[in-house]
């Protein structure tokens, strides 16, 4: 493929066809040996003039011996380009074109537009390379801009410079000099991405892929397709990407393809385009009334254009139409060009086939349709078996790239996306996979294979999966192929094949944010080629770094901070990225100061106002508490990497300081004693000498703050419980932000939260007036229930209910048939036994689950229980929907039999007792 290719090898390529272009072009000014290749008596030229009659409405042409220099450019130049893009997909033609090798003049001298950058904070100045802005009006619409210049170019080729040598080599050397212009304007491949009117042939022909074409998503390489890119004195090379465009067709056209296919932009590119080509041939036959003018070549030789833009540009029906060439041949183009849309989106609203198919199929027709035109005057004059195996080759070309694209789909590129990163993170752990390949590679394997396999590898234990899973979200996160927000269903497809429920995504994407707190700010936009810019920088500036003994010249640093467009804040991580010493530390202390916050805000749920809603705020403690243990974790993990130095003793007694509550459990589990070192290990263990005084209450406004970021929780019944509390506490505050939200669309708990404060004038809410709420606060607070992921509680309480139950009403009866799952939630029930004593009533605590064993076994109920209490209240789980979760979720069901093997233990010790 053509990335395979290395770069000094390509650029002595791009010399040799750009010399050959400038050739080219100089010939148009002066060539005095081809046109004897034309002269109507040359002995063997096949492009001697023809005798036969070349008719243009009605009278024949006069034609004299031509130059060659316009019939080469547009009988072979143009279609070898269209040739390479179907073919060999945009990558080649990106690394070979003579226009993209001539923008990149200014930035091989060092010489581009600069801007000056002040840090608000900092008051700093420093120069950074000038970059299309993402809001600018060029971002926003450079696809009718490159459209646009096709247009007059296809219509400047008819009216101007089809035949005329002077005028076509003018319009060469002005787009040669506006290229160069653009690369001293803006820094990276801007011209080929904003400006070159090519750009929308590369869109319609190359993607979603170009037949022989790399598929840069499953690359092993950091340099893939035809990304920027330098080579280094010792032949390597290095990316020198600085984001100009994102997404980039030069890291990944499929991406790219996937990305922009529902816009209306896109749309319009692809079929104003086949409108476009359809208009531009067949003009020829409505101006001349032949197809013998096209085909002949005489176009090409008709060098008096200027001559004929005022004379009559349509010939139909025998008559010449009095409208000057100058206005029929826009006319017409644009007329094709407005069909071509038109149809298109008819097609699109017929709902036959989806917009990728109509997509591809617009491309295969129009590839076909060019070609019986395109470079055909040419071909024509070479023997006949030439001309029907150039037709052949094609067809073929073109059915084999149809073939290969109808069957593509932004599903199919995504999960081939995650396997390739899942596939990666599998090579790093040292699991025995040879004997279950049978010669072949993991690269080999397609994405279904992989995720078979990974199930089937004895030493790939659940904790190693969570590994792999866990450093691809990390790295989703990093490219911005996923946000915290969509990762779930990003990810989707992976988990399921590969077993990780949605709470252990949860809990390990919040691990992520504990490790790497950046990742999970929403405001902190990323992108691949965000990440690839930064990882050209940071190989660069350590290159840089250990040839000058890491004392590098600070000039130098800038420059090279200019030239990639990176910030402070960017540099400042680059360099602690590349002084593993100082990394640890760094993202100790940002874990210590999380940790604390998130204590902080345990702690501030004590409010004694709120001590009337346990359950609530129990649910929301314990979710701190969650999150707490995972930064212990993670820190243990990084006083790991500070290995025996002095300070690991500092950071280790400041965590100790803490007192964090897992720590015991967290350093039980084992594997740390060959993490850490022995000091550090002995003091995270020591006993705390006096245990702090925990306050009973803090500041209302501490809890408030508290409670609105938790407000932000990703957890729609954590965003409830986070809601309710705030009413109970500010019910002007928590309508003010229940104002802000959309109720339409929520979760059914939030969705009745925000309801329950739409009304300025409803009380405080009670948690017994949201039922929606209070089904899954008692559902996760229960015993049974407990632990289980917030997907499973929301499907049981989609089909649960509530009941209410007056004193002495029974509430289920020996003999009946268990149907449901029954939660006790307030009031009082007992179970009623009896026995040689006579009737005996055993209580049962709001909680409590009632009757799981016959439901698990689907039989009948051996008690008798009844309500001792007006206004008992039960949740009421059907047995159909519990068997759904326990089939759905593998690890609800494996700690239900836990929970019951207990209580069966426990009977049967009583019984013996």
């Amino acid at each position: 493929m053509a990335f395979e290719v290395s770069e000094a090898r390509m650029h002595g390529i791009r010399w040799i066809l750009t010399s050959a272009w400038l050739l080219i072009i100089a010939s148009l000014f002066y060539d005095p040996w081809t046109p004897r290749f034309t002269e109507a008596d040359h002995s063997w030229s096949p492009l001697r003039l023809p005798e036969g009659c070349v008719a243009v409405q009605g009278v024949c042409l006069s034609e004299t011996p031509y130059p060659l220099g316009t019939t080469a450019f547009w009988g072979v130049v143009v279609p070898a380009a269209v040739l390479i893009l179907l073919l060999f997909g945009h990558e080649l033609w990106r690394r070979i074109c003579p226009l993209s090798f001539l923008s990149q003049i200014p930035r091989a001298l060092g010489r581009q537009r600069q801007r000056t950058k002040v840090n608000p904070r900092t008051g700093e100045r420093r120069q950074q390379l000038a970059k299309v802005a993402d809001d600018s009006w060029l971002a926003r619409h450079y696809s009718q801009l490159q459209f646009g210049w096709l247009f007059v170019g296809l219509c400047g080729r008819i009216l101007f410079f089809n035949a005329d040598r002077l005028v076509l080599a003018g319009w060469l050397l002005f787009t040669i000099a506006a290229a160069i212009s653009v690369g001293w304007l803006y820094g990276g491949k801007a011209w080929c991405q904003y400006f070159c009117p090519m750009a929308p042939v590369q869109s319609v022909y190359s993607t979603p892929a170009g037949l022989l074409g790399s598929k840069a998503h499953l690359s092993e390489k950091p340099i893939t397709q035809s990304m920027c890119r330098t080579v280094l004195p010792d032949g390597s090379e290095q990316s020198a990407c600085v984001a100009c465009q994102q997404p980039c067709i030069d890291i990944d056209a499929e991406r790219m393809y996937w990305t922009r296919l529902g816009s209306r932009e896109f749309s319009f590119e692809r079929y104003a385009y086949v409108g476009l080509v359809v208009g531009y041939f067949l003009y020829y036959y409505l101006y001349a009334g032949t197809w013998d003018y096209y085909f002949s070549g005489a176009w090409l030789r008709q060098t008096d254009q200027l001559s004929l833009l005022l004379r009559p540009g349509l010939f139909l029906f025998g008559q010449s139409l009095n409208v000057p060439r100058l206005v029929a041949v826009p006319l017409v183009l644009g007329f094709f060009t407005w069909l071509g849309v038109r149809v298109g989106r008819w097609i699109e609203r017929s709902g036959r086939f989806g917009r990728h198919q109509i997509f591809v199929l617009a491309t295969f027709l129009v590839f076909n349709f060019f070609f019986l035109f395109s470079g055909r005057p040419l071909l024509l004059l070479l023997p006949p078996w030439v001309q029907t195996l150039f037709d052949a080759v094609v067809v073929a070309v073109s059915s084999l790239w149809l073939y290969r694209s109808w069957e593509r789909s932004a599903d199919l590129h995504q999960r081939e996306n995650l396997a390739s990163r899942f596939r990666r993170q599998l090579e790093k752990l040292d699991l025995d996979v040879g004997r279950y390949l049978d010669g072949r590679q993991l690269a080999d394997l397609s994405p279904h294979e992989v995720y078979v396999l990974a199930k089937v590898l004895p030493g790939f234990t659940r904790e190693k999966r969570q590994q792999v899973y866990k450093e691809v979200v990390r790295e989703a996160l990093q490219e911005g192929y996923a946000n915290a927000s969509s990762s779930l269903e990003v990810l989707s497809q992976m988990r399921q094949e590969i077993g990780i429920t949605d709470e252990e995504h949860s809990l390990l994407l919040e691990s992520v944010g504990v490790e790497n707190p950046d990742l999970l700010d929403p405001d902190n936009r990323r992108s691949l080629e965000d990440q690839i810019r930064l990882s050209g920088y940071s190989k660069s500036l350590e290159r840089l770094m250990l040839l000058k003994s890491r004392q590098a010249d600070p000039e130098v640093i800038r420059n090279l901070c200019s030239q990639y467009s990176i910030t402070p804040a960017e540099e400042a991580s680059v360099l602690e990225g590349l002084d593993p010493s100082s990394s640890a530390p760094h993202r100790l202390e940002a874990m210590l100061s999380r940790f604390a916050e998130l204590r902080q805000a345990r702690r501030s749920l004590l409010q004694p106002m709120l001590a009337d809603q346990p359950l609530v705020r129990d649910l929301l403690a314990e979710s701190l508490l969650q999150r707490q243990d995972l930064s212990v974790r993670a820190m243990l993990t990084g006083l790991a990497e500070l290995k025996d130095q002095p300070e690991a003793i500092e950071w280790a007694a400041r965590l100790q300081g803490l007192r964090p509550v897992h720590l015991p459990l967290v350093l039980a589990e084992g594997g740390w004693e060959k993490q850490l070192s022995a000091p550090v290990l002995a003091l995270l263990r020591e006993e705390p000498q006096d245990a702090p005084d925990e306050p009973q209450s803090y500041p209302l406004a501490d809890t408030l703050a508290s409670l609105e970021v938790l407000m932000q929780e990703r957890t729609p019944l954590l965003r409830a419980c986070a809601l309710f509390l705030l009413a109970r506490l500010d019910l002007n505050r928590a309508r003010f932000l229940a104002s802000g939200l959309e109720s339409a669309a929520a979760p059914a708990p939030l969705a009745e939260m925000l309801r329950a404060l739409k009304s300025p004038t409803a009380p405080v809410p009670e948690l017994e007036d949201l039922p929606e709420l209070e089904m899954r606060a008692y559902l996760a607070a229960s015993d049974f229930f407990s632990g289980t992921s917030h997907a499973s509680l929301e499907q049981l309480a989609a089909v649960s209910e509530l009941r209410r139950f007056k004193a002495g009403e029974l509430i289920t009866e020996t003999g009946d048939t268990c149907r449901e799952l029954l939660v006790l939630i307030s009031g009082k029930a007992a179970v009623r036994y009896q026995d040689a004593s006579g009737i005996r009533l055993d209580p049962l605590r709001p909680g409590q689950v009632l009757d799981e064993l016959e439901v698990l076994s689907h039989s009948a109920s051996e008690n008798t229980i009844v309500a001792q209490e007006e206004g008992t209240r039960l949740l009421a789980v059907p047995v159909d929907g519990f068997d759904a979760v326990l089939e759905r979720d593998h690890d609800f069901a494996r700690r239900v039999l836990e929970l019951e093997s207990r209580h069966l233990q426990s009977l049967m010790r009583s019984l013996q007792s």
